[in-house]
């Protein structure tokens, strides 16, 4: 076998999350999930179906963000593969009760970084078989770059 890899770059303004997850009415849970997690959230999901039709399937309140959801999931198009797209709000604000969904698997990144997804195609289908989420680090931070890092989570709200 071959491992293979697919490249997303989400917008600036988007975060990224890819799961695996395994029923057909995963979009409308995962949906429901999202606008009960934050107030104003834009969201798009495309679930990859693997049984049946093996269709993608896709939801959301931003036709934008569900249209490219819906793309970046046939891109992928690994069994049960999901991907959600969101705005106005962080992976912070919805991860924990994404888990919560019975549907949902595992979670193999969460992030506004460019994303490669490594994979491999099988006679039987596509598997993803980890994620390289960002870049490599250059270094260590240094005192002034803590001082840095505590100002943003401030200046975001995260920290008082």
């Amino acid at each position: 076998m071959e491992i293979k890899s697919l490249k997303i770059e989400p917008p600036t303004d988007v975060q990224f999350i890819l799961a695996q997850s395994h029923f057909i009415k995963t979009v409308e849970d995962v949906s429901e999930c999202l606008v009960n997690c934050v107030p104003g959230i834009k969201f798009g999901c495309g679930f990859c179906e693997a049984s049946g039709s093996c269709l993608v399937r896709h939801a959301g309140n931003d036709e934008v963000l569900e249209k490219m959801a819906g793309e970046y999931a046939y891109s992928i198009s690994a069994g049960h593969s999901l991907v959600i797209l969101l705005k106005n709000a962080f992976p912070i604000n919805v991860l924990t009760r994404l888990k919560e969904v019975p549907e949902i698997v595992t979670v193999y990144c969460a992030t506004a970084n460019p994303v490669e997804i490594l994979f491999i195609d099988t006679l039987q289908g596509r598997a993803i078989v980890g994620v390289v989420d960002g870049f490599k680090p250059k270094g260590i931070e240094t005192t002034n770059e803590i001082d840095e890092r505590k100002k943003f989570l401030r200046n975001i709200g995260y920290k008082f």
